[in-house]
């Protein structure tokens, strides 16, 4: 019997381990096992994504919550080093670049347990970035690189790592995606919200850059009401940028935008049919760059870079930045017809998890 142990932490992580599991499943001489670090705490965050997804439980939370990023690092190695040292897996498979991604990480490679990271390889070559610091240790510890596009690739052979461990994949969070994608249209989102196809935009923020800023968050709100001129403005607020607001006393400024409607963080289903029904997307979710591409919706990310260069080259994805008249224009321009059209990426099909779990039986004795 193998023992493998995935890492999570954050919502994203879910989506792209759920996969990851089914495929495991079919293995019954592998014990797969998910290890929650408690990361996102937040059930809207993280509970209802496990019954969304059809995730087990994990077979164990650990509970570190927040705190400033070396308080909660400190506190997941500690938690994880626990579990390693105790149940000796075959294997740890982390995934992403949030914080539990690059402390599981350092963890089993100091205890000599093999690391395999999923979504491997991307850089958005912005050091300030808390996740590209974690991108960029995670690689360089992993012994698997399982790689979503090919600028991942070259981003690590340039980095000097060896070609052998590195495996352009496709993504795993299509893989969800894609699983999801019949079950989402049953939502009834749309008609709760009173919103027709196409007729409305979607929001979403939560980096510090965009949130943290008095100035930024001011900013933003300025488009949204222009904007929302033109169309329904229809925003999910993330935990982080709900606190922000409060902070910085915006909160009633942003409801009062008219044409616009502020929710909660949705289920998986109700955001993923929001945003295949969306005429335009603003965001700074690398996730959400990611499904937009796929679905074919033109995207405008609030950011200076991504790490998800495909989503700019084949992708429906623009990078506007903080620049208010940017933001402002090429919103104009999508919904006056003229957004970025795309295609799908080359092995965006559904099929990553499968290659995943070929390609570690094949290596792992």
């Amino acid at each position: 019997m193998r023992r493998i142990i995935t890492a999570v932490g954050a919502r994203p992580n879910f989506m792209k381990v759920a996969p990851l599991h089914r495929v495991f499943k079919k293995y019954p001489d592998i014990s797969h096992r998910i290890i929650h670090t408690g990361q996102h705490y937040d059930d809207n965050m993280s509970k209802v994504f496990f019954e969304d997804l059809g995730l087990p439980e994990p077979d164990l939370d650990l509970g570190v919550g927040s705190g400033s990023h070396g308080e909660q690092t400190g506190k997941i190695m500690i938690e994880f080093e626990e579990v390693v040292a105790a149940e000796r897996p075959d294997l740890v498979i982390v995934v992403g670049d949030v914080n539990s991604t690059v402390a599981c990480a350092l963890v089993a490679a100091k205890l000599g347990i093999p690391v395999a990271h999923v979504e491997a390889g991307l850089r958005s070559f912005d050091r300030s970035m808390p996740e590209e610091l974690n991108r960029v240790l995670t690689d360089a510890l992993s012994d698997f690189l399982f790689v979503t596009e090919p600028s991942g690739v070259t981003n690590l052979l340039h980095e000097g790592v060896a070609k052998e461990k590195i495996f352009l994949v496709g993504n795993v969070m299509i893989d969800t995606l894609i699983a999801c994608r019949e079950k989402s249209r049953s939502s009834y989102i749309l008609q709760m919200l009173n919103l027709q196809p196409k007729s409305f935009a979607v929001i979403t923020l939560h980096r510090p850059l965009n949130v943290d800023r008095r100035e930024s968050l001011e900013l933003i709100l300025d488009a949204v009401e222009q904007i929302s001129v033109r169309c329904k403005a229809v925003f999910p607020v993330h935990p982080r940028t709900k606190k922000m607001l409060k902070t910085f006393k915006l909160e009633e400024r942003a409801l009062k935008i008219p044409n616009s409607i502020w929710l909660d963080p949705l289920s998986y289903f109700d955001f993923l049919h929001l945003l295949e029904n969306a005429a335009l997307v603003l965001t700074d979710s690398g996730g959400v760059q990611q499904e937009t591409t796929f679905l074919g919706v033109p995207c405008l990310t609030l950011r200076e870079q991504t790490e998800h260069q495909v989503t700019l080259e084949e992708g429906t994805n623009e990078l506007v930045g903080l620049d208010e008249e940017k933001i402002i224009q090429k919103s104009f321009e999508v919904l006056g017809g003229k957004g970025k059209a795309g295609r799908v990426p080359a092995l965006w099909d559904g099929k990553a998890a499968e290659r995943i779990v070929d390609i570690l039986i094949k290596h792992l004795h």
